[in-house]
C-alpha cells in the first residue's frame, strides 16, 4: 500500500497526540490511595542514638552491617550520613540548637502521600501501595532513575556497582512484615525508647498534635510530614526546628506530581511513539529511495 509522507506525518502525529492526551487523561485520574493508611511517627526528643533501628533494618533486608555493639560508637556518631544502597535507613547526630543535649535525628523513604518519585516511573516499578508505603519492583525498572531525581527528600539510590543488575534501593516500611502480619517495621519494633511509632496515619497525627500540645516546652509546634510536599507517611516531632537538623525547607503544600502531571504524560511518549515515528520515517525514506529512478549514467 503507497502512502505519502504528508499523510503518514498527519497518521503519526494524531496516533501520538491522541496517545499524550490518554496518557495525560490517565494520569491525572490515577486513584489516589485511601487516606486511611499506615504510617511512622518519629519522636526525636525521645531518640537516644543508639542505632538499633539501623541495624534492625539492615538485619531484617539482608544488608551488610558492623555488630550491634559497635553502631554508636562506629556510625551514629560520625558525620551526618546520607541514605545508600546498603543503609535504607541512617541515624545521624546534630548538637546544639538550644536543645539541652544532641538531638539525633533517623533518615529514611518519608513514603509520600502523592508521591513523585512513582510518578515520575514512566513504567510503574515504584508504586504506592493501598496501605501507605512506596515499593518498588525491580523487574519492571529500566534504570532511567528519575524516581532519583523527582524525589524532593533525595532518597532513592542506585547500584551503580551493580552493572548487571542495577536496582533503586530504599526504605518499603517494611511492607511485605506488617501486610502479612509478621509483625512491626524492623525499626519500631526494635526501639528501646519507644521513639518510633508505627500506626494509622490518622491517628498519628492525633498523636503528635496531643504530644506537642500537653508538652509545649519540650516540642516545636510543627509536624513535620503533616502538610510537606503534599504530606508524608512518616512524620516528625522535634525539640528544636526541623531546619536546624538538615530537614528540606519550602517544599510546600503542594504534592509535586500536581507540579509536573503535564510534563509526565509525554514520558510515555518519548518512549514508545517517537521511536515509532523515527523507524516509521526511515523505512519511509528508504522505500522511497529504491522506488526513485536513478539517473542515467553518462
Amino acid at each position: 500500500m503507497n502512502i505519502s509522507r504528508r499523510k503518514f506525518l498527519g497518521a503519526a502525529g494524531a496516533l501520538g497526540g491522541t496517545f499524550a492526551v490518554r496518557s495525560a487523561h490517565a494520569t491525572a485520574n490515577e486513584e489516589m490511595p485511601s487516606k486511611d493508611t499506615m504510617g511512622m511517627l518519629t519522636d526525636l526528643s525521645l531518640c537516644v542514638g543508639c542505632g538499633r533501628c539501623e541495624w534492625a533494618c539492615k538485619e531484617a533486608h539482608g544488608l551488610p552491617h558492623v555488630p550491634l555493639d559497635q553502631l554508636e560508637s562506629e556510625v551514629v556518631q560520625g558525620p551526618p550520613r546520607r541514605t545508600s544502597t546498603t543503609a535504607f535507613t541512617v541515624v545521624n547526630r546534630f548538637d546544639g540548637d538550644g536543645a539541652d543535649g544532641p538531638t539525633f535525628v533517623k533518615r529514611q523513604c518519608m513514603h509520600c502521600v502523592d508521591p513523585a518519585c512513582a510518578s515520575a516511573c514512566p513504567v510503574k516499578a515504584l508504586h504506592k501501595t493501598p496501605e501507605g508505603p512506596i515499593i518498588y519492583n525491580e523487574h519492571l525498572c529500566i534504570g532511567c532513575r528519575y524516581c532519583m531525581v523527582a524525589c524532593p527528600f533525595t532518597i532513592p539510590t542506585y547500584e551503580y556497582d551493580s552493572p548487571l543488575s542495577p536496582r533503586v534501593r530504599k526504605c518499603t516500611m517494611c511492607y511485605e512484615r506488617f501486610s502479612e502480619g509478621k509483625g512491626l517495621p524492623a525499626c519500631a519494633g526494635i526501639c528501646p525508647e519507644e521513639a518510633i511509632t508505627f500506626g494509622r496515619r490518622e491517628d498519628l497525627l492525633v498523636l503528635a498534635h496531643e504530644r506537642i500540645h500537653k508538652h509545649p516546652d519540650r516540642y516545636v509546634e510543627h509536624i513535620y510530614g503533616e502538610y510537606e510536599a503534599g504530606g508524608t507517611n512518616w512524620l516528625y516531632i522535634s525539640p528544636v526546628p526541623f531546619e536546624s537538623l538538615g530537614f528540606p525547607e519550602h517544599l510546600g503544600a503542594k504534592p509535586y506530581p500536581d507540579l509536573t502531571k503535564g510534563y509526565l504524560s509525554l514520558v510515555p511518549l518519548v518512549h514508545t511513539i517517537w521511536p515509532m515515528l523515527l523507524m516509521g520515517l526511515y523505512a519511509f525514506n528508504g522505500h522511497a529511495g529504491e522506488s526513485s529512478p536513478r539517473p542515467p549514467r553518462t
